[in-house]
């Protein structure tokens, strides 16, 4: 695929978006989906969204997890009780058209949900809008994070506890929390932040489950501890799994952080992104571990043919 840069060289930063996106059921000028500043969701956040990558593989573009993500999409929708206004197969026709459209110079997908315009009150009745934007994103906490990794912290902003916000949806509202941890790590100098649940437990990243490698083993956080279920998360359980590694999920002190033998993130935007140190304190050898480097060529393995898509995971442009 062709590489797009989210900004222009020159000094101004200014923004260089795709040409077209899909809005409420047509293909358009980016320009023309636009919103009004008076919709439901500009005020309360009222939204559901996706992120899914696109891949080249040498039998062509693939889109990873499509319909699983979709899926998601609805599910996050139900949680909400938020009408939609096309069925998952048009708006998995949707990302394939809007990647076509703009000339498969893309990777990355976004789905998105939202309440429109319509009442002023928080149970208003308004209709619901769709888009499905496109661009290119690459490695989305930096260059050669994925070989290197990076080094996070633990923020000071902490999770919603359960019966407050629904973690398990991938709504809008929810990812304030995220901007708030991920703004924190990036003003003290860390690559990404790491935040704790309500118990004062593990959760997540500002936008990726977490790994942690104990004697070979991979532990992670349980879906209770105020995560979202990431579909990446899955496939890296299920990757393991299948090739011999144990895959534990329990809840997790924050000072395990500091002793494991090895830790990395991952989300659809992350990857599979390694920690070499977390509060300036290192992990294991201070850089990607054997564990992370097996599943990280497993997972990418699944887009150059050295891993075979037995699940079906990789759907057709």
């Amino acid at each position: 695929m062709t590489a797009f840069s989210p900004f222009a060289a020159d000094t101004d930063m200014a923004q260089q978006y795709p040409e077209w996106i899909w809005h409420n059921g047509s293909i358009k000028p980016w320009a023309d989906a636009t919103t009004h500043v008076m919709a439901h969701v500009v005020h309360y956040g009222s939204s559901v969204f996706e992120g899914i990558r696109c891949y080249d593989t040498p039998d062509g573009p693939v889109i990873f997890r499509l319909t699983d993500h979709n899926r998601r999409l609805y599910a996050s929708a139900k949680i909400y009780d938020m009408a939609m206004p096309y069925g998952l197969d048009e708006i998995n026709a949707a990302c394939r058209d809007v990647i076509k459209a703009n000339g498969f110079t893309t990777d990355y997908l976004r789905p998105v949900a939202y309440r429109g315009l319509g009442g002023f009150g928080l149970s208003a009745d308004t209709p619901t809008d769709m888009a499905v934007a496109t661009w290119k994103m690459g490695q989305y906490l930096g260059a050669a994070v994925l070989e290197q990794g990076i080094d996070a912290c633990v923020s000071s902003w902490q999770r919603f506890a359960p019966n407050t916000l629904p973690a398990g949806a991938k709504a809008g509202g929810n990812y304030l929390s995220g901007q708030l941890v991920a703004r924190e790590a990036r003003r003290l100098g860390f690559g990404e932040g790491i935040a704790l649940a309500s118990t004062g437990l593990l959760s997540e990243g500002a936008g990726e489950n977490l790994f942690l490698v104990f004697d070979g083993a991979l532990h992670t956080t349980p879906v209770s501890a105020a995560l979202l279920n990431g579909i990446t998360r899955n496939t890296i359980i299920t990757l393991a799994r299948d090739n011999g590694i144990e895959v534990v999920e329990r809840d997790l002190p924050r000072e395990y952080l500091y002793l494991c033998d090895e830790l990395f993130m991952c989300g659809t935007a992350a990857e599979l992104t390694p920690i070499r140190s977390v509060d300036a304190r290192q992990v294991g050898e201070g850089k990607p571990g054997p564990v992370t480097r097996q599943l990280q060529e497993l997972f990418f393995g699944l887009f150059n043919g050295k891993t075979p898509d037995k699940y079906g995971w990789l759907e057709r442009v």
